[in-house]
């Protein structure tokens, strides 16, 4: 985590809670009108697309009720010769998190050869189905689908999610695991990928080396923000559960892993979890943390920009204002948003009452600002917590002579103390970063440590 939260639920939701989702399933069958094979019964004439679908829900089971929310969207295609249900390991790490997993079962058979180009046009069309039923009635991910949608695969899926995603516009990411080339070339069209893009890879890939396969793709790819996560020992089928095909095939061509295949699926979502929390989830904190606090084991090459701007705002009379240029803002009042408070600078009344923070959005993560606050309980003083988020101490400004505690969210006591005239900073001796509650005369605040 790298940002302070106001409790989280009004803007990254899930995210800090993951764990408290279940996780439901459900199989549909989506038709292709102009295309013909396939896999499954049931859609309609033309091409069949059996899909197996894995969402947050109500309560763990075989098509029970989605969990309140709207949740992004994952299509993932599988490897060559490998079923969906190799990817245990994936869907159960991610749909806690708040995402809804489709696994298309096309294409997986060795005979007759799969056809690439079928694939990627699955995934594609996987994804504008997910899309529409979050708007149908008679779904029951009606209204539960966000706007954010992710191709996604591995091995030859990996390649034909690169497909999938320079034909169709509703991807908003791209996240390839030991992506494989393919016919027609992911290669070539990775070049028409404008989206924010991920691959991890192992160095010891012999099934798909990496510098045939991975890294040319990553290197076509225009968008500004893309990144190389190297796992170093990594294999190539160890991003999947244990699959006879794929590790049969890896046991003649690669040499020298020296990853576990559980060390190596640790790798993959601490890389990948903060990475889809911001580009998927649009998570404050999702950004910074992957950027800024590297993975061990892990080469990170990234183009994406490193650094958010801080955010300050000043108080002038009865106008709060920043300089910051973002893409957008919103006002905080008592660590809620203030409805239609969305300018860069704003109107309070007359010896307000409260504490207001303003959050910036920019291109790539967001970030909050300084708290600027006048409550009754400090005689209509002017309170001023800065720097926040912070590494190793904040300043009190406007408030002494009294006591302070500090509490995880947890509720749990971590640290209490005074501040005087002569002592208005408070130190954080050894707290790790994350999220606190500092209580001042009754009046709770969030403030953020980073390290």
């Amino acid at each position: 985590m790298r940002l302070l939260l106001f409790l989280c639920f009004s803007l990254c939701g899930y995210f800090l809670f993951a764990q408290t989702l279940n996780i439901g399933h459900t199989t549909l069958t989506f038709n292709d009108p102009n295309r013909t094979g396939g896999f499954g019964s049931g859609g309609g004439p033309g091409r069949q697309i059996q899909t197996e679908i894995y969402y947050p829900a109500t309560t763990t089971g075989e098509n029970v009720a989605v969990a309140d929310g709207q949740w992004p969207v994952i299509v993932f295609g599988h490897g060559f010769a490998m079923n969906w249900d190799a990817y245990s390991n994936i869907w159960s790490a991610l749909v806690p998190y708040g995402y809804i997993m489709a696994f298309p079962r096309t294409e997986s058979g060795l005979f007759p050869s799969p056809s690439h180009g079928d694939f990627g046009q699955d995934i594609a069309l996987i994804a504008q189905k997910m899309t529409d039923a979050g708007q149908n009635s008679n779904s029951i991910f009606d209204t539960k689908i966000s706007d954010y949608a992710c191709a996604m695969g591995h091995s030859m899926g990996g390649g034909a999610a690169v497909l999938a995603a320079a034909q169709s516009s509703i991807f908003d990411a791209y996240l390839g695991l030991a992506p494989a080339e393919t016919n027609p070339s992911a290669i070539a069209a990775a070049v028409n990928l404008q989206i924010p893009s991920l691959i991890l890879s192992g160095s010891n890939d012999g099934v798909t080396p990496p510098s045939q396969h991975h890294l040319p793709i990553f290197n076509a790819i225009p968008h500004e923000c893309k990144s190389f996560a190297n796992l170093i020992g990594g294999g190539h089928c160890y991003f999947a559960n244990s699959n006879f095909n794929c590790d049969f095939g890896e046991s003649t061509s690669s040499t020298g892993i020296s990853l576990s295949r559980s060390e190596q699926q640790s790798l993959m979502y601490q890389q990948m979890i903060p990475w889809l929390s911001y580009f998927l989830g649009q998570s404050c904190e999702g950004y910074a943390s992957f950027m800024e606090y590297p993975v061990s084991g892990i080469s990170l090459n990234s183009t994406c920009p490193v650094s958010i701007p801080d955010v300050t705002i000043t108080q002038n009379n009865n106008t709060l204002s920043t300089t910051t240029l973002g893409n957008s803002y919103q006002w905080y009042l008592n660590g809620e948003p203030i409805p239609g408070a969305t300018n860069d600078s704003l109107q309070v009344v007359d010896n307000f009452s409260g504490v207001y923070q303003l959050l910036v959005y920019f291109d790539y993560g967001c970030q909050y600002s300084n708290n600027i606050a006048q409550v009754a309980e400090f005689e209509k003083t002017t309170l001023n917590i800065f720097p926040n988020p912070a590494t190793d101490f904040i300043e009190i400004n406007g408030l002494h002579n009294c006591s302070y505690t500090i509490l995880n969210l947890q509720g749990q006591l971590v640290q209490a103390g005074n501040l005087s005239v002569e002592n208005s900073t408070i130190l954080f001796n050894e707290l790790p970063k994350g999220s606190y509650f500092l209580h001042l005369n009754g009046v709770s605040f969030m403030v953020f440590i980073k390290r």
